[in-house]
């Protein structure tokens, strides 16, 4: 790791800052999967993040000087970031998801879903039942997807579910940072075990898919988030059967299922050969997210049951 000492004989002005933490990222073993896939893109949101400039700041900022105070701030950031491969979302206490800024720290996993773009747009086609009123998010984490949706959809009223209560504390929080409290509400729950006679256009959920072998491989990165919102038994499909056998009592006549397997697709299509799930496609990268109407779940609510 580079000394702090040698980062100021380098570093003077904010494109000296970019550069030279592009460097030692692009040198260290840090794994780049937390909102960024490459080392110029995260030094761009650490330099930024600590020169208080916006994330959308263009060439001007450049020559603008990188004080000794920033200098300190950006070596911690390096030393965490490369030396504890402590993801950069938990250093900086803030995540992006769907153009918007959330809180984020170990006590739920970094926000990272594909499904923003859904959000983005209004989850069309998928769904094309009438104005949707009323969303859940099951496993929600921090929050971001529901209370994305509810940013975007200003009539739109979000429950939000996850079984871990740190999780959802952090998920209360975003709720208020983001002035949402009026539409959007929070439940602990195991699943929809607490969800009582409740009805939803669209459940929407990117529960723990990881399965036991890609569990106990992942980089060290991923370590640091909590293994309860990762894991899901040996195939990683353990919490999606649940969904997929309770769902659609939980979904209005024209409702919609949205989930996120991620790599545990394909243990899912062998699971339930039968079950013409429709997978999405995204312009911006991502895979293993299905979409089941409420009428193809109760249509298959016999594989889904058994």
């Amino acid at each position: 790791m580079t000394s702090e000492h040698q980062i100021q004989q380098q570093v003077t002005t904010v494109g000296q800052a970019l550069d030279f933490t592009a460097a030692a990222l692009q040198r260290s073993d840090a794994f780049f999967g937390h909102g960024t896939d490459n080392a110029w893109d995260e030094a761009v949101q650490m330099v930024l993040a600590v020169a208080e400039l916006p994330l959308d700041a263009d060439d001007a900022v450049l020559p603008r000087h990188f004080g000794e105070s920033e200098l300190r701030r950006l070596n911690d950031l390096l030393q965490g970031r490369i030396d504890h491969r402590i993801p950069l979302p938990y250093l900086l206490g803030r995540a992006w998801f769907a153009g918007l800024e959330f809180l984020c720290d170990e006590r739920a996993i970094i926000p990272r879903s594909p499904i923003a773009e859904l959000i983005e747009q209004d989850f069309r086609p998928w769904y094309s039942g009438p104005k949707p009123s009323r969303l859940l998010d099951l496993c929600c984490g921090g929050g971001c997807i529901g209370l994305a949706a509810a940013w975007y959809s200003p009539d739109l009223a979000v429950d939000l579910v996850d079984i871990d209560p740190d999780a959802l504390a952090l998920a209360q929080e975003n709720t208020a940072h983001m002035g949402l409290a009026s539409r959007v509400r929070s439940y602990q729950s195991d699943g929809f075990s607490n969800l009582g006679g409740a009805r939803y256009d669209i459940i929407v959920s990117n529960p723990p898919y990881v399965d036991a072998a890609d569990l106990a491989t992942m980089p060290a990165e991923y370590q640091a988030e909590p293994q309860l919102a990762l894991g899901s038994g040996t195939d990683g499909l353990h919490l999606t059967r649940t969904i997929l056998a309770h769902a659609q009592q939980y979904l209005k006549p024209e409702g919609l299922l949205l989930v996120e397997v991620g790599n545990s697709w394909e243990a899912l299509e062998k699971t339930y050969a039968d079950v013409p799930f429709t997978w999405l496609e995204f312009e911006h990268g991502g895979h293993g997210v299905f979409a089941l109407t409420a009428k193809e779940l109760q249509s298959y609510s016999a594989s889904f049951a058994g």
